[in-house]
């Protein structure tokens, strides 16, 4: 793919989120697109966004449970980028005219006090650079079909990638945690929708440990000249599958001693 090319499928990708009307797979669209291209539509995007007067305020990290892993056939997670406008109250409402297809995942949130990055980032890097953990939801939505309707080819991980990594939206619950307070592979969530249980999971799940899934994106940054910054939010990766969230949906994620997150779909 060319530069224009990054482009043109970002601009597309802002039109499909204003007009909340997906757009077709991006790899139809570029059958010789790559992991690079993927994350240079990304680029391209946050650019755009950066020049409508967004700003960033973290990350999040995705595809990092092997169940999702082997469902896309790869071996690494990914990443998004949180915008200012991504930020919901907890117990609050999303609109009816926000999202396309929204749909939600649990996880927990790091929020840093000091940067981090750098290709040989460790774990006691991002301990120390850790100003609290908390729980908290992601909404994802989708920019692009989920498969083409006329030859059933569905999403790979270039068309997710290049949608923000179906980044649309995050919930942080009210508690605060010292990074250290917990052990967060044993950190669970009970994910109910409208009062009825729909997912389990424990923080293990995400690359066998959270905090390793913050180091990750440290280290994936660096290949960009990029890093984590002070107050910005890391959402370390879902150990549940995602949720639907049709209108009239409300969601309550009981994370046990380390706090509770609710969200509503009007």
């Amino acid at each position: 793919m060319t530069p224009e090319d990054h482009a043109r499928a970002a601009a597309d990708l802002l039109q499909a989120e204003r007009l909340r009307e997906q757009i077709g797979l991006l790899t139809l669209r570029h059958p010789e697109m790559g992991m690079d291209d993927a994350y240079a539509v990304q680029d391209a995007l946050l650019r755009q966004k950066l020049a409508e007067g967004r700003r960033v305020i973290g990350w999040k990290i995705g595809l990092t449970s092997k169940a999702m892993q082997y469902a896309l056939n790869i071996d690494v997670p990914d990443s998004g980028i949180l915008f200012d406008d991504m930020v919901f109250e907890n117990g609050g409402t999303v609109p009816a005219d926000r999202f396309i297809q929204p749909r939600i995942e649990a996880e927990i949130a790091f929020v840093m006090k000091s940067a981090v990055g750098g290709r040989n980032v460790t774990r006691n890097d991002v301990l120390a650079a850790t100003d609290y953990v908390c729980p908290s939801v992601e909404i994802l939505d989708t920019r692009i079909q989920r498969s083409d309707p006329e030859t059933g080819k569905t999403r790979s991980v270039y068309d997710t990638i290049s949608d923000n990594a179906a980044n649309a939206g995050i919930v942080l619950g009210a508690e605060r945690h010292g990074v250290d307070a917990f052990d967060l592979r044993w950190v669970g969530a009970l994910t109910f929708r409208n009062g009825e249980i729909e997912e389990t999971g424990l923080g293990a799940g995400v690359l066998n440990d959270p905090v390793e899934s913050v180091v990750w994106l440290a280290r994936r940054l660096a290949q960009y000249g990029q890093s984590i910054e002070p107050d910005q939010i890391v959402l370390s990766g879902s150990f549940i599958r995602p949720v639907e969230c049709p209108s009239d949906t409300r969601i309550h994620v009981d994370f046990g001693p380390f706090g509770s997150v609710n969200i509503n779909f009007a």
